[in-house]
């Protein structure tokens, strides 16, 4: 094979997010529209914490191959046909999804150790003639390779035990890269930042296709129109809230950051706290397909949580990542995040579409209040980035 590794250091000709990549995510689509059908079928407590469990399994890989390719060319030598071989176990895994916690649970866990074994193996094998990365890599692989196994192993067991073990396998998964240290990683800030930003896009056109889904054999009437539109409504503001601004001035500070403070910022920054961001738009993907089955109704407790908390969680994901990045508290998203909580017992109570309808008010206002209080600043930063 040739030789795959590409200078992690800032250059004029930094490395982009290639085709191969994006294919690669095209996958993780696939994943995500699970998950939320996954969250769709039980929408029980016990339901809830499932599909997140497995949301959070399938983010990590992918977070995983977010940052080999960040270090390592995908398109050169045998380099390719691993990925290639990453993708069909992703693929697997995420046919399985379904049945994670019931027949398929086999399927699931072995697609799964698979994505986490070439995963290793050619981050190891591309960083050999780089003995920093390669000693990272080598601290790192063993919390990675646990939580895989421990999934395997709970196959046998049902109910709350198999959760618990698939908590405790998520524990030592998130754990690893801190008790790893940022020693001996490198980061290209373009690429990461961008890499990050087009899963975001994925997740909102997550919660696009739930509209289409969840409208699916309805009748179309004005009530469906109008919690469609308001649907695309929220979805716009959310996209707006990271890509206006906050992923700009993000990805500066990443660039600004150097060693293993650049380390750091990219593992909490993207790898942790983009998590919350995207399972708060799978959950509101979740409450926007129930909603438009019961636009007239109220919606039982755990669609009602999603569609309102769905929100409230992806703004939560924006205050933590201002206040990692920017050491600043975003008082106004702190507000709006408030006012989504609030909806919730609307939601539990009033007609669906009265909740949804009152989540675009406050995202829809949030933005105008930014645009308008912060104009100036968000100019600058813009041109700055232009």
């Amino acid at each position: 094979m040739a030789d795959v590794a590409h200078p992690a250091e800032e250059t004029t000709g930094e490395a982009r997010v290639t085709p191969l990549e994006l294919f690669f995510d095209l996958v993780f689509v696939f994943a995500l529209t699970q998950v939320t059908g996954l969250l769709a079928a039980d929408t029980t407590w016990s339901g809830l914490v499932r599909g997140l469990l497995v949301l959070a399994a399938l983010w990590w890989a992918w977070v995983g191959y977010a940052w080999l390719t960040n270090s390592v060319n995908p398109d050169e030598g045998g380099a390719r046909i691993v990925v290639f071989g990453a993708m069909g176990a992703m693929l697997v895994a995420s046919i399985a999804v379904p049945g994670a916690f019931g027949d398929e649970a086999l399927v699931f866990a072995l697609a799964y150790l698979a994505v986490r074994v070439l995963h290793i193996a050619l981050y190891a094998w591309a960083s050999r003639r780089d003995p920093e990365v390669l000693g990272a890599v080598r601290r790192l692989a063993p919390g990675l390779m646990i939580a895989p196994v421990l999934i395997l192993l709970a196959v046998p067991l049902d109910g709350w035990a198999r959760g618990l073990v698939w908590g405790l396998a998520l524990v030592v998964d998130f754990a690893s890269p801190l008790v790893a240290g940022a020693g001996g990683w490198r980061v290209s800030a373009g690429h990461f930042a961008e890499r990050h930003g087009l899963i975001i896009i994925i997740a909102l056109g997550e919660s696009i296709v739930a509209v289409g889904a969840g409208s699916a054999g309805l009748d179309i009437d004005l009530g469906l129109l109008a919690a469609a539109v308001l649907g695309l409504v929220v979805a716009a503001g959310l996209w707006w809230a990271y890509f206006d601004v906050v992923a700009l001035v993000a990805e500066r500070r990443l660039r600004e950051a150097q060693g293993p403070d650049r380390t750091r910022m990219a593992r909490d920054s993207y790898s942790y706290l983009h998590l919350p961001m995207v399972a708060g738009i799978v959950l509101f993907a979740l409450g926007v397909k129930k909603t438009l089955g019961h636009v007239g109704d109220p919606l039982d407790a755990v669609p009602a949580i999603a569609l309102c908390g769905g929100v409230a969680l992806y703004l939560a994901g924006h205050v933590a990542f201002r206040l990692r990045n920017v050491r600043t508290l975003n008082r106004p998203r702190v507000v709006a995040l408030a006012c989504c909580l609030a909806l919730i017992p609307v939601a539990l109570t009033a007609p669906a579409l009265v909740a949804l309808a009152g989540l675009a008010v406050v995202v829809a206002g949030l933005i105008a209040f930014e645009v308008v209080r912060y104009g100036e600043a968000r100019k600058r930063v813009r041109l700055a980035h232009a």
